[in-house]
């Protein structure tokens, strides 16, 4: 027997075509005249329409078992009187037209038959966030482009076919915008008698795609437009135990509004967890109850990410699945790379702060805002497309355009972006916290200068990834400094380092330094310091790590930077540059000094002072001592 209880189908024992079965029902509804309304999935045609009984009646709860129903070739809705009526908590939903089609809310049947799918001993990786580097994404706006070269663009599927690239650039957690059912253009359900009104209305307002999906939704079903065939919660289970299988998470972005029961929410993400195996959540909406979604006993080991982690009972959060995920390190940490006053302090509390109890996701861009490529090539937004004027998203981005608005033929100009993206790439993996860029940053993907492209399903929202296969020096570098990144367990703390040596070691876990070593001026308008990380203090079981130094220069002149003395057995050398790419520096070391070129970030690594003969290192290697000057990365 099927089982329809409050309103969510319970997973099918049979479901082979052809097969009679018996479906249980469950309506709320205050008004007497509903019922149900089963249709002919191939011919979409109604065969059946049964009225709920007052027997059939607990309070305004209707339930009705249904017998001799083909539930592979039945849909189903509901009814109120003349009204049809969806079942928001079905967990299928019959794939009608593409994506962006208009729709009205009673055009969504229900399968009778939810996805049964072998998990064949799937585990969820439970990578820890200070391991953890994620990748936001649209599933359609992934690989929809053309030049993706994917045989399912668009699609779970075609997530599936770039699992290689992901793992490649270093990716662990894929966060999805939200790929619940959610209706991208509604139709009135009534059309309006005044004609001339109506015309008038849609001119002054006209209808727009809602492409992003943060709407109340049908939030037990995954999107069906996003599926290559007609099996939608199948082919999305198959991207989940791809990514599995690579050691890599799935989590998805859920809005919820105030109209939505906030009782529910635990229980929306209890289903996504045991039938999708969901790696966390990114919880969205007013007035979320943090607390009881994070003491939820079946969530205990699933990732939450909230942007208000404050809503946890009063006190701080002690919840270590808990994720603190807002713009503020956006905000600042744009400020300090385009070089503003007084930001200098601001962003080294950033790159080393995690919040006691709980984790943190750090990030330059995100879905909304300019992409990391439009951050320094732009400084007003370019909303025009999106049809408001050019008065929706947001007025202030803390950007700049590097000289000149928008593409530019100037060399000088895009070299300097090139190395202004590059500090916000080293700026991210360089910060203590888990990391997290929007899909396409890694190679410098543009949305010309729209902030707020809600509505764009085209190419201004797909990926072009004809940029991957021309030389990418963004994503060369990206690459570079993600493998950095893992071969340095004392950049991925899992607590703050406390500027103390707790180890009586001689040598704190971080200390500043400026034009002296161990003194960094208290100045608003320094815009320049040196970080050494002791490689020792490495998070339990990584073991020990080199001495690092990382050297921030965000002003447009250099500035001279003191080195730390290290054990006699060790000298700095450098191994990567963002000004040393582009040829600008070669970072010589004179008498534990160094000049830090202008808008730069320069990492020293302690290395033994013997001397070896060796070729060219890679980055995340230990950089060895050659004669003469230093090749740095």
């Amino acid at each position: 027997m099927q089982h329809v209880t409050a309103n969510t189908i319970n997973p099918c024992q049979n479901g082979q075509k052809g097969h009679k079965d018996s479906v249980r029902f469950s309506f709320v509804s205050k008004e007497p005249d509903c019922g149900i309304l089963l249709y002919d999935k191939k011919t979409d045609e109604l065969i059946r329409k049964i009225p709920f009984c007052e027997e059939d009646r607990t309070g305004f709860v209707y339930t009705k078992t249904v017998e001799e129903i083909d539930v592979s070739e039945t849909t189903y809705l509901f009814y109120q009187k003349d009204t049809s009526v969806p079942d928001r908590h079905a967990t299928s939903f019959v794939k009608t037209g593409p994506f962006g089609t208009k729709r009205k809310e009673s055009a969504y049947k229900a399968n009778c038959v939810p996805t049964a799918f072998a998990w064949n001993r799937d585990k969820r990786p439970c990578i820890p966030y200070a391991d953890c580097i994620f990748y936001g994404m649209h599933v359609r706006g992934f690989t929809a482009h053309p030049s993706s070269g994917v045989k399912a663009p668009g699609t779970y599927r075609g997530i599936m076919e770039k699992i290689p690239y992901l793992k490649e650039i270093g990716v662990t957690s894929v966060l999805l915008q939200p790929a619940y059912e959610f209706i991208e253009l509604p139709e009135p359900e009534e059309e309006q008698e005044n004609t001339v009104r109506l015309q008038l209305q849609k001119e002054l307002s006209p209808e727009r795609l809602n492409y992003w999906g943060y709407t109340k939704g049908f939030y037990y079903a995954p999107k069906a437009n996003y599926a290559y065939g007609e099996d939608a919660g199948r082919e999305l289970k198959e991207l989940v135990q791809a990514l599995h299988l690579n050691h890599m998470e799935l989590l998805m972005q859920f809005y919820f509004p105030e109209d939505v029961c906030r009782g529910e929410i635990c229980e929306i993400l209890r289903f996504w967890l045991t039938e999708y195996h969901i790696d966390g959540f990114y919880v969205m909406g007013p007035d979320l109850p943090i607390d009881l979604i994070c003491e939820d006993p079946l969530l205990a080991d699933c990732k939450i990410l909230s942007c208000d982690i404050s809503n946890t009972g009063g006190g701080t959060p002690v919840f270590a699945h808990l994720a603190q995920c807002n713009d503020q390190y956006l905000y600042d940490m744009r400020r300090f790379l385009k070089g503003d006053e007084n930001m200098l302090g601001t962003a080294l509390y950033h790159m080393r702060h995690i919040p006691s109890g709980t984790g943190r996701v750090h990030y330059f861009t995100n879905y909304c805002g300019f992409t990391l490529a439009d951050l320094v090539s732009y400084n007003d937004k370019h909303n025009e497309a999106n049809g408001e004027q050019n008065q929706d998203g947001a007025v202030y981005n803390c950007s700049w355009n590097c000289g000149e608005e928008g593409p530019s033929k100037s060399r000088k100009v895009n070299r300097l972006r090139l190395q202004q993206i590059q500090n916000a790439i080293a700026m991210l993996l360089l910060t203590a916290s888990a990391p997290m860029i929007f899909m396409g940053d890694e190679f410098g993907n543009s949305q010309q200068g729209n902030n707020n492209p809600y509505c764009q399903d085209n190419e201004t929202t797909w990926l072009d990834w004809s940029l991957v296969r021309k030389g990418n020096r963004v994503l060369s570098f990206w690459k570079k400094m993600t493998a950095f990144r893992r071969e340095h367990p004392i950049l991925t703390p899992s607590k703050e380092l406390l500027l103390m040596d707790t180890l009586s070691c001689g040598y704190p876990d971080l200390s500043y330094h400026g034009e002296s070593a161990w003194k960094l001026a208290a100045d608003p308008v320094l815009r320049h310091a040196g970080m050494m990380l002791c490689g020792k203090y490495a998070k339990k079981g990584s073991g020990e790590d080199d001495f690092l130094y990382i050297a921030m220069n965000m002003h447009w002149e250099s500035h001279p930077l003191a080195l730390p003395k290290l054990p006699k057995t060790c000298q700095w050398v450098p191994v990567l540059s963002t000004a040393a790419s582009l040829d600008e520096t070669d970072c010589e070391i004179q008498e534990n000094r160094i000049v830090c070129a202008p808008r730069s970030i320069t990492v020293y690594i302690a290395t033994p002072t013997v001397p070896l003969c060796v070729n060219e290192t890679e980055v995340g290697q230990k950089t060895k001592q050659t004669t003469g000057k230093r090749k740095v990365l």
